[in-house]
């Protein structure tokens, strides 16, 4: 893998049937899908893949069958987040002997830590890690804002960069800042519209979650970034924000993000829109409206 990670890296969902297993054939058409679209990177077992909801002898089974079906033709990383250091490891080990290369870490996200000892933690588990380690800041989940010195130490340790989910832009052109002496250090955007801000002031990419279903919108903006092509970065980013307006804005809780997203891959015929517990797919209602939303999308030559 070469550094620094950069590009579009689309926080794969996990297909999942009705019983909770793996939806192995709409694995395999969601991996062609992003690839297809020009994704540069999947992430498995972030936010949008229900990770922590897991069991780990699924998460081992998407590993396994995502590695090879992707088969070396773009980085994989895996998210090894856990409440269980052991548990983190485990799924490392597995990672790397299933191919994928690299693995992402945030906070545990039971206990609240300090910054000193999420910094042990740290200590403790890159140096054991048997994959690059990625750093994820994800504060509405893990109870805990990565503090900069908490990043520049990860670094130190052999970190490869941050994956910043906070929504926070002056933290995120913060760490752009205070890594720019580091060009190898990637500092991935989790927010799909700070993309273009991003690259523009030295940033590498994205995890963006919109990328599972329409991948080459959100490919387009970041080569777009690249050049700040300003007409092109107005256009694109448009059609991003139609998406905030539209398939993430079903439904009133959080989840709808990625109940949101599951639901397009099946109105689009690609995968199950079924979930880990708790949560839930949409009801009849909520399915009509991603599905008439995803044929919108169609008219602007999105889909």
């Amino acid at each position: 893998m070469n550094l620094p990670l950069k590009g579009i890296i689309p926080p794969m969902i996990t297909p999942l049937t009705e019983n909770g297993e793996l939806d192995t054939e709409g694995l395999k058409r969601l991996v062609e899908h992003l690839i297809s679209g020009g994704v540069h990177g999947i992430f498995l077992l972030g936010t949008n893949g229900e990770g922590p909801s897991l069991t780990y002898a699924l998460r081992k089974e998407l590993i396994s069958k995502a590695c090879k079906l992707i088969n070396g033709r773009v980085p994989v990383l895996v998210g090894i987040t856990d409440t269980s250091f052991e548990g983190s490891l485990d799924i490392a080990n597995h990672s790397k002997d299933e191919g994928a290369d690299a693995v992402v870490v945030a906070p545990p996200y039971y206990f609240p830590i300090s910054q000193e000892e999420m910094i042990e933690y740290l200590e403790n588990l890159i140096p054991a890690s048997p994959l690059p380690v990625m750093m994820y800041n994800m504060p509405s989940c893990t109870k805990m804002h990565l503090s900069i010195e908490t990043v520049k130490k990860a670094k130190e340790l052999g970190a490869i960069g941050i994956k910043d989910s906070s929504g926070d832009v002056f933290y995120l052109y913060s760490l752009i800042d205070a890594f720019k002496k580091s060009p190898e250090f990637s500092i991935i955007a989790g927010t799909e519209l700070y993309l273009p801000e991003t690259i523009i002031y030295g940033g590498h990419g994205a995890v963006t979650g919109g990328a599972n279903f329409f991948p080459k919108l959100f490919v387009d903006l970041y080569n777009a970034s690249l050049t700040n092509d300003k007409v092109a970065i107005i256009e694109l980013r448009d059609k991003v924000l139609k998406l905030y307006n539209t398939i993430y804005n079903v439904g009133n809780n959080v989840s709808r993000y990625t109940k949101g997203t599951k639901s397009a891959l099946y109105a689009m015929g690609i995968c199950e829109d079924y979930m880990a517990l708790p949560l839930c797919r949409f009801n009849d209602e909520g399915r009509d409206k991603i599905k008439n939303y995803v044929e919108e999308f169609k008219e602007i030559s999105v889909v």
